[in-house]
């Protein structure tokens, strides 16, 4: 009797339909606290219970928002096909009941899996459909939250100006009803948008903003996509250390989240609940086939049947648990896998980012003093120093040249290894260029009473189209090579043809020498960077060690091999074997330009201004000097403020702008004068030459670059064209 009682009281709180949504309420709210701490299955199980009892009492509109909780749910467990279906229903439930919250609320989760699928313009549309119902039902933290995540998506699409002003109004409605946790996402993204619109110093402010926002109000996701936003932020403006740190910060918080996320949502809770729920299943069979036998009277053999069906479902259900859980295992260390991938790569590109930029900083600090070296022994050995004093010039320009071509190999190795060396085919005299080469470096040869002989296969045409600078820098250092390990002896370079397919010849170029030779052991790795012979050979024949990687890296460039064979105390030699094509057109050597004769009239030299502006007073003493010589009139200014002041009250004609300098930088500052004078020349004369710092020249203003230290001839031929089409322009006006 008390059974029955039990029962019947049970039934009667199921049928109740204030008790019933009162149910349906509590397991929504614990499906979507469930959510927020990462208990994925959970959550899905309050869902499917609470989506029962909605069935049963035919409760449209807790049915509609069921399921447009559960394709949130699948959104984030990336099931996005399922979810595109859970949100249908939910928008077709929500419609019939005029649910407007909800249905807002439905269409934004549209918005964001479409975002995740990466088809951002469905994505903008369901959006803009969200926006309409939740300013329709005043909800402001929803119509904020849908602001951003539409700034998000114009920034994916790179769309950065409407990212931004998007974004604002996303902001500016979360900080009007303090919605703490849109506000923390919107500073932080917004940060990245300014970033990408080159204000590195807002979005700094803005990240840092974000960030404290997170910290307090302890939003770990963004809290994490901040740490790594600032992270590149800092590497951006060269403030490594800064940048290491927070890089570091995101890493640590990363693997927090991945551990908790990992632990809460493993599929072994999954597999326990479908074999609860299978078990549950059985029970209720069994109570069945039990009330069965009372009522009817069938005997044992039901009962048998009954425990028999029951032993071989949770059979079945176990093997199927034991299977999944092997499965899910294995995907779980594919995921640490992926995730230990993607930090290496994070880290990967962080390192490379940091040698780039130590390789600009090292470079423009050494390349600053050697502008001051070898101007300064250029200028004393022109003006007739004692005899006793041209000896000691000659060797302070040696070294300065050595020190420079030092720098020049480093810089091309990192071009070689970055694939940033671009190949620049023209018209040449391929027998004409080998004898230049011969006849420059002749004298280094007779020093070492060296006698080179150069044979030229006679059946060979002599004009190719292809890189001659490559082919003369690989010569060069080969040659050169041959030329330091060889004393008393003979050098021989020969060139034959090997293969011949239309216009496209296969050459083989031979370097021999007798010198001293290289030992197997060193010709296994003589190659790589750095690679010389041994501490007596480097202090008795010198070298950076990086001439023969620079010559590898070139020829695979021009898709080409090259080998050596060589032998102690015997010689060596080197040859490469590269693509030409044949042409029939032959190009004479240009006549050198003498840019600033005083028998040239074509630019009135009296009646030209230019501004130097430069930090270091030696080379403003170096550069106002050679600009003398040339009778060209210059004002020196030492920061990026008074050029500025004096460009706005004087006329030049030309600006040698520095770029590292106290104050505002030489790119601030060209960036200001470009605001008010589109058209003035301006030069940035600078020892950066890293590529990847090129654009931000390009951006700020500048008319062309100058490298230091500069050659005087193209430092001339960079004046001179820049004041004839000076003249040009004004005459045409």
């Amino acid at each position: 009797m008390l059974f029955s009682i039990s029962v019947s009281a049970q039934k009667n709180i199921e049928e109740d339909p204030e008790i019933a949504q009162n149910n349906i309420n509590y397991r929504i709210t614990q499906s979507q606290t469930e959510l927020e701490n990462y208990n994925y299955f959970e959550a899905q199980k309050n869902l499917d219970e609470a989506l029962k009892l909605a069935e049963k009492i035919d409760n449209k509109e807790s049915i509609g928002l069921i399921y447009s909780i559960k394709g949130r749910l699948q959104l984030i467990i990336e099931e996005y096909d399922k979810a595109i279906k859970s949100l249908n229903k939910a928008v077709e439930v929500q419609r019939i009941t005029n649910d407007n919250k909800n249905l807002g609320k439905s269409y934004k989760i549209f918005g964001d899996v479409y975002s995740a699928k990466e088809d951002y313009y469905q994505a903008l549309d369901s959006y803009t459909a969200a926006k309409s119902k939740f300013e329709e039902e005043e909800l402001d933290a929803d119509l904020a939250e849908t602001l951003l995540c539409e700034g998000k998506t114009f920034k994916f699409l790179k769309n950065y100006k409407k990212s931004r002003d998007i974004i604002e109004q996303a902001l500016a409605l979360a900080k009007k009803d303090n919605f703490t946790k849109t506000q923390s996402e919107a500073l932080i993204n917004l940060a990245t948008v300014y970033s990408k619109l080159n204000n590195n110093d807002k979005a700094l402010v803005l990240a840092n903003e974000g960030i404290d926002l997170a910290k307090k109000n302890n939003y770990a996701n963004i809290l994490n996509q901040g740490y790594l936003i600032i992270s590149n932020l800092y590497n951006d403006v060269e403030n490594y250390k800064s940048s290491r740190d927070y890089l570091n910060a995101h890493l640590q918080l990363s693997d927090s989240i991945r551990s908790l996320t990992r632990i809460n949502s493993s599929k072994d809770q999954e597999a326990q609940y479908l074999l609860n729920e299978e078990i549950e299943k059985n029970k209720a069979v069994v109570e069945k086939l039990e009330q069965a036998e009372d009522d009817k009277n069938l005997g044992t053999l039901i009962s048998i049947l009954s425990v028999a069906l029951i032993t071989i479902l949770s059979l079945l259900t176990l093997s199927l648990y034991k299977n999944n859980n092997i499965r899910l295992k294995t995907n779980n260390m594919l995921h640490k896998k992926n995730s230990e991938l993607i930090i290496a790569k994070e880290k990967a590109e962080l390192a490379s980012k940091t040698k780039a930029n130590f390789l600009s900083t090292v470079t423009h600090e050494l390349r600053t003093p050697l502008y001051a070296v070898t101007g300064l022994s250029n200028m004393l050995l022109e003006e007739n120093p004692k005899p006793e004093q041209i000896q000691h010039l000659k060797s302070l320009k040696f070294s300065g040249d050595y020190l420079l071509t030092f720098i020049n190999d480093i810089l091309q190795i990192n071009k070689i290894e970055a694939n940033k060396v671009d190949i620049e085919p023209e018209s040449f005299n391929l027998k004409k260029k080998i004898n230049n080469i011969i006849l420059a470096l002749n004298n280094s040869a007779q020093e070492n009473n060296i006698k080179i002989h150069f044979e030229y296969d006679k059946d060979l045409p002599e004009n190719y189209i292809a890189d001659q600078l490559k082919i003369s820098q690989i010569l060069i250092n080969l040659l050169g090579n041959s030329i330091k390990f060889t004393k008393d002896g003979d050098i021989w370079i020969r060139v034959y043809k090997i293969q011949e397919k239309d216009k496209i010849h296969t050459l083989r170029f031979e370097v021999e020498d007798n010198g001293i030779g290289i030992s197997q052991e060193k010709q296994d790795h003589m190659f790589e960077s750095f690679s010389q012979g041994s501490i007596q050979i480097n202090r008795k024949y010198g070298g950076t060690g990086l001439g023969l990687s620079i010559v590898k890296g070139l020829i695979d460039i021009l898709k080409g091999n090259i080998y050596v064979k060589s032998e102690l105390d015997v010689g060596t030699t080197f040859y490469f074997e590269i693509p030409l094509e044949y042409t029939d057109s032959k190009k004479g050597e240009k006549d050198k330009i003498s840019y600033f004769n005083p028998k040239n009239n074509d630019i009135d030299l009296t009646k030209v201004k230019i501004l130097v502006v430069e930090d270091n007073k030696i080379n403003q003493m170096i550069t106002k000097k050679i600009l003398t010589k040339m009778e060209l009139y210059c004002d020196v200014v030492d920061n990026g403020e008074t050029a500025v002041e004096k460009i706005k009250a004087n006329k030049y004609d030309i600006v040698l702008m520095d770029i590292h300098m106290p104050g505002i930088s030489g790119i601030e500052a060209t960036k200001i004068v470009r605001s008010f004078d589109k058209n003035l020349t301006i030069f940035a004369l600078t020892a950066v030459t890293i590529e990847d710092k090129m654009h931000e020249f390009e951006e700020a203003g500048f008319t062309d670059i100058i490298p230091k230290p500069f050659k005087q001839e193209e430092f001339e031929k960079k004046l001179y064209n820049a004041l004839t089409n000076k003249k040009g322009s004004s005459a045409s006006a």
